[in-house]
């Protein structure tokens, strides 16, 4: 949401602090000519002005809701590239006329003085206004590119109350700045922020089907950067620069930016101005203009001769005159977002009431008319692939269905529970790009894979078997030197099972079960397993009173040999564990929090990523057939985090974790998050679906 703030937060300080300056200068002028009582007149135009701004973007946004999405992308995309149009010719005008904007402001304050109020109140709404519609329209695509409102209207508001402290300060005489300076780096800012605005705009107009080339990628990262990481939201946030950009995007980002950036940097270098004056303050010298002003009868405040009209008719006019034109625009448009299709679910009337959709986003509204709760999901008939669904729709409820809706074939297929799936007709969308979609997995499709990991896990149960019965030996001899060794061999062996902890139930309590939480900590009863033989072997503890922990160990590990064949091992646990694994690793291993004396939790880290690894080859195909570059992605990953936990291991020691320097820290810790952030996709991409 921050990232998405600063563009707007840069032309509300901006735009704010051109239409306050010009406000301050007219209430300072009427200040120091004893006309304190036309204020009012000058507030008037300020409230007409913030009325209008506000009643456009209402207009706009609701104009938008209305359309479909086709048109909301156009829509978008146009007034995109009309804001880049107001904001670089404000930047040029302002960066010519800063150096002498005050004195030519009152130069015209005095002109509107001399006429009467009517002048004085356009003056104030002219000035703030054309600032309000620039402001109105800059935010609204600015959200538009952003996706959300929040933080577009929580920037622009900090820009707008800081230009109104600065300007308040200038009217005191308690601050000075450089204006010229100001406007000038500013402006530069916000020619870069324009740039992706027009570049994002090329991109609405492209999949509003104005311009063409929506596929043609100049730049597509997709694959190696996680779109949604912060850096990148960052990225995109501040310059809209995204993973995936067309030609027509970049092209125009770059011509934008050379240049207009090019020639306002040459205007720049013109010879270096006269600091602008402030307004006057209250009490100053009054200026030829001023006293001229001065001698001009004021317009009384009703109006003229006659009753008296209440003060309060004017303002609230001008005020609500903008927002019941709006409202009659709104209203004409009918105000509300284009309704969605309403598509029948039922065994015997699946996708009832679908239509050929437009291209682009689409919501369809899911109401069950059957007796069972159903899982629904838009298809491509020819391959099952999933473009969106609802899952547990129950009878006579009614469930919204968002999906991005490209050139192909599309239908409904309706699951109720404990009955057959059944496929709607299907429809045929000629425009638009193409979507990707999700290649559905059966329960079957993990028969394959979860064999040959049971295979592995038995296979490295039978290893720790004999590794804790040696353990066990080397305690029972006296050995302690050598259980330490032993003790680390056989944890690492347990810890590259990570996937099947699951399915050790209570097992892996007693076998691998920490302190933390037992009442009496490291001296409770419960407190077993490698751990607390870990924390007595590297605290000194005797090998008699190790003993009982060595053979219990051995006794556990011995009983879940035996009972892990017959345990139940969820399918869908497999690809949960890709990312599970990794996960318990940043939180308890990389910070140490498991360490009870040894130092070995980078040890145990690579061990967890050696099962990670193992995990990800009988899901390999699955994998490959659903995101042909995510696993590629992933194994680089993988690779690049095992090197640097390789480097902390020098013979038969580990660095302990809190003896990383800091450098070697963050990049561990680094690594296991992007690698974390590219397993992410996985256990959406082998969700079971009925669809299949």
């Amino acid at each position: 949401m921050w990232d998405d703030a600063f563009p707007s937060f840069l032309i509300g300080l901006r735009e704010g602090l051109e239409a306050g300056l010009v406000v301050s200068i007219l209430v300072a002028t009427l200040v120091r000519s004893d006309q304190k009582s036309r204020l009012p007149q000058v507030w008037t135009g300020v409230l007409a002005a913030i009325g209008l701004s506000l009643s456009f973007g209402a207009v706009l946004t609701f104009t938008a809701h209305s359309l479909s999405a086709t048109a909301q992308e156009a829509f978008g995309g146009t007034l995109s590239v009309i804001a880049v149009a107001f904001v670089t010719a404000m930047v040029f005008w302002m960066r010519r006329n800063a150096r002498n904007l005050a004195g030519e402001l009152k130069d015209k304050v005095g002109a509107a003085l001399a006429v009467g109020s009517g002048m004085l109140v356009a003056t104030s709404f002219l000035a703030v206004g054309r600032e309000g519609l620039e402001t109105a329209l800059f935010i609204w695509t600015t959200a538009q590119t952003a996706g959300e409102s929040t933080g577009p209207l929580i920037g622009a508001a900090v820009g707008l109350v800081l230009a109104t402290v600065l300007c308040w300060a200038l009217y005191r005489r308690v601050l000075k700045i450089n204006l010229t300076r100001f406007f000038t780096w500013t402006g530069a800012g916000l020619i870069v922020i324009a740039a992706g605005v027009l570049g994002y705009g090329m991109r609405d107009l492209q999949e509003g089907g104005v311009l063409p080339g929506i596929h043609a990628f100049a730049v597509d990262i997709s694959s190696s950067i996680d779109a949604n990481s912060w850096y990148a939201t960052l990225v995109q946030g501040v310059f809209n620069l995204t993973t995936q950009m067309t030609w027509l995007q970049v092209v125009a980002y770059v011509v934008y930016l050379a240049v207009v950036m090019t020639l306002f940097l040459r205007g720049v270098r013109a010879p270096k101005p006269v600091p602008a004056a402030e307004p006057t303050p209250e009490g100053a010298a009054q200026s030829k203009d001023a006293k001229e002003a001065k001698q001009a009868e004021p317009v009384p405040a009703g109006g003229g001769v006659g009753r008296p009209r209440p003060r309060w008719v004017v303002p609230v006019a001008v005020v609500a005159v903008p927002a019941v034109v709006a409202g009659a625009v709104i209203a004409a448009g009918n105000g509300k977002p284009a309704a969605a299709a309403t598509v029948t679910v039922s065994p015997t009337a699946c996708g009832k009431g679908f239509t050929t959709p437009q291209p682009g986003q689409q919501t369809f509204q899911m109401h069950n008319t059957g007796k069972d709760t159903s899982e629904v999901y838009l298809i491509d008939p020819g391959s099952n692939a999933v473009f969106g669904e609802v899952e547990g729709l129950a009878p006579g409820t009614t469930r919204a269905l968002t999906a991005t809706i490209g050139k192909g074939t599309y239908a409904w297929r309706c699951v109720p529970t404990g009955g057959k799936a059944v496929t709607s007709a299907s429809v045929t969308v000629t425009g638009g790009g193409t979507v990707k979609a999700v290649l559905p997995l059966a329960a079957a499709d993990l028969d394959a894979p979860l064999a040959a990991y049971k295979a592995y896990v038995n296979a490295g149960l039978t290893t720790l078997v004999t590794e804790t019965d040696r353990l066990q030996a080397d305690v029972k001899g006296g050995n302690l030197a050598a259980a330490k060794a032993d003790w680390l061999t056989a944890h690492l062996q347990y810890a590259s099972l990570g996937a099947a902890y699951g399915t050790f139930s209570e097992f892996d309590a007693k076998i691998n079960g920490r302190a933390d939480g037992l009442p009496d900590g490291v001296n409770d009863p419960d407190f077993t397993g490698f751990h607390r033989l870990e924390y007595g072997l590297w605290h000194g503890e005797s090998a008699k009173s190790l003993t009982s922990v060595a053979v219990q160990l051995s006794a556990d590990v011995a009983g879940l040999r035996k009972a892990f064949p017959s345990q139940d091992f969820d399918p869908t646990d497999l690809p949960l564990r890709t990312h599970e694994i990794l996960e318990n690793t940043l939180q308890f291993e990389l910070t140490g929090d498991t360490d009870e004396g040894s130092g070995t939790n980078l040890a145990t880290a690579q061990a967890n990523l050696a099962g990670t690894r193992e995990l990800l080859s009988v899901l390999r195909p699955l994998i490959t057939e659903r995101s042909p570059a995510l696993i590629g992605t992933v194994d680089a990953d993988i690779a690049r985090l095992s090197a640097l936990l390789d480097a902390q291991h020098k013979g038969a020691a580990w660095t302990p974790v809190e003896q990383l320097d800091p450098t070697a820290r963050a990049a561990v810790n680094g690594a296991t998050g992007q690698l974390l952030e590219d397993l992410a996709p996985i256990p959406d991409l082998l969700e079971i679906r009925k669809s299949a």
